[in-house]
């Protein structure tokens, strides 16, 4: 599961892993995102021809505890759209879709949003960079 979060992304910070030069959380939590996506890309291309099939989605703005434990701004902001927010079950729509819609067997290594396929910015199509978080995930976890 992956968000539009990641379109504040402008990039993996390869060279911040531990955010110790800047940590701007919502940034951060974009970059997450972005993460998420570029994987869901490279496990696509590893397991391509083997009928099983990755993608990467965007559930909504769900109403869940995000944001809970949150002060100032975050906490408002989460207090107020709780009401416009959406339900887990409404949240996903998308993954049951993708999980169960015939229309949608085979296609894999993309991004969905309201069960339909929705382009991702720029940053989250590059192969290079999935390669290498990929790399990077398999060197961090033995």
């Amino acid at each position: 599961v992956a968000s539009d979060a990641h379109r504040s992304a402008g990039g993996f910070p390869f060279d911040d892993l531990k955010a110790e030069r800047s940590f701007v959380p919502m940034l951060r939590y974009g970059e997450t995102k972005l993460a998420n996506i570029l994987f869901a890309r490279a496990l696509a291309r590893r397991l391509e021809g083997s009928g099983v099939t990755a993608n990467a989605l965007h559930p909504g703005v769900v109403a869940t505890g995000f944001g809970a434990d949150s002060k100032g701004v975050v906490r408002l902001f989460v207090r107020f759209a709780r009401p416009f927010l959406l339900t887990p079950e409404q949240g996903a729509e998308t993954i049951v879709h993708l999980a169960a819609a015939p229309e949608v067997s085979g296609v894999s290594g993309r991004y969905f949003a309201k069960s339909r396929e929705k382009s991702p910015r720029a940053p989250a199509l590059d192969d290079a960079a999935a390669e290498r978080l990929w790399t990077l995930s398999e060197s961090l976890t033995g």
